[in-house]
C-alpha cells in the first residue's frame, strides 16, 4: 500500500476521462474517488465536504466504512478528518487501535476495522471546504511521499469542485440570459404590433 506508479498511471487516466466524457458531477466525484484508491492502493477513499452546520459529510465514497468514518467523527466531534478541516493540514494515524489524540474516536474506528487514516483538507481560497481521506483495514505506515501525494491530490479534486460550481453559476447565467432574450422578443414583437396599430 504505497503510491506506485503504475496507480498513479490508472489514477490520471481516470480522472483525464473527465474532460472529455460528459459525467454529472456524482459520476466525476465517484471517479475521483476511485482513483485515489488506485493511486494510494487502499482500502477505501472518502470526500467530504462541509455543510451549512460545518459539519463533514460524505459526498463520495470508494467502501461503505466511509459512511463509518463520517458517523463516528460526527458522534465523537474529533477525528483524523476534523482535524484535517480546522487545521487546514493533512492529518495521518498509522494505527487507530494504539491511537490517543482521539481519545472516543479511536477505539471506536480501531472496532470497525478503519485502522490507518491519511486524510488532507480540500483548499479553498484560504479556508478548507472539505477533506479527502484514504484509509486502511491494517495498521500502516504512511510514507513522506503518500503526504504529499494526497496534498497534490487534494489541489486536483478543489479544481474539480471549482470547475462545477463555475459550470453551475454558467449554467446559471446562461438560462438567466435565455430568459431575457425570450423577454426581448417578446418586447419587439409587442412593438411592431404597437407601431403597425398607431
Amino acid at each position: 500500500m504505497t503510491v506506485s506508479a503504475d496507480g498513479l498511471r490508472q489514477a490520471l487516466d481516470q480522472l483525464a476521462d473527465l474532460r472529455t466524457a460528459p459525467v454529472t458531477v456524482e459520476e466525476a466525484l465517484e471517479r475521483v474517488v476511485a482513483s485515489a484508491d488506485a493511486l494510494f492502493g487502499v482500502d477505501g477513499t472518502t470526500l467530504m465536504l462541509v455543510d451549512r452546520d460545518q459539519a463533514l459529510r460524505n459526498l463520495a465514497a470508494s467502501d461503505r466504512r466511509a459512511a463509518l468514518l463520517e458517523e463516528l467523527q460526527a458522534t465523537h466531534g474529533e477525528g483524523p478528518c476534523v482535524d484535517a478541516f480546522d487545521d487546514k493540514q493533512p492529518v495521518a494515524t498509522d494505527d487507530l487501535g494504539r491511537e490517543d489524540r482521539w481519545p472516543a474516536f479511536s477505539p471506536d474506528a480501531a472496532r470497525r476495522r478503519l485502522l490507518a487514516v491519511l486524510a488532507s483538507p480540500i483548499p479553498y481560497s484560504e479556508q478548507a471546504v472539505g477533506v479527502v481521506a484514504v484509509f486502511a483495514a491494517q495498521p500502516h505506515p504512511w510514507t513522506e511521499a503518500e503526504r504529499e501525494a494526497i496534498v497534490a491530490f487534494t489541489e486536483l479534486v478543489a479544481l474539480l469542485i471549482l470547475n462545477a460550481m463555475q459550470a453551475r453559476e454558467r449554467g446559471r447565467v446562461a438560462a438567466e440570459l435565455q430568459v431575457a432574450l425570450d423577454s426581448r422578443v417578446v418586447i419587439e414583437q409587442a412593438k411592431g404590433v404597437l407601431v403597425g396599430r398607431h
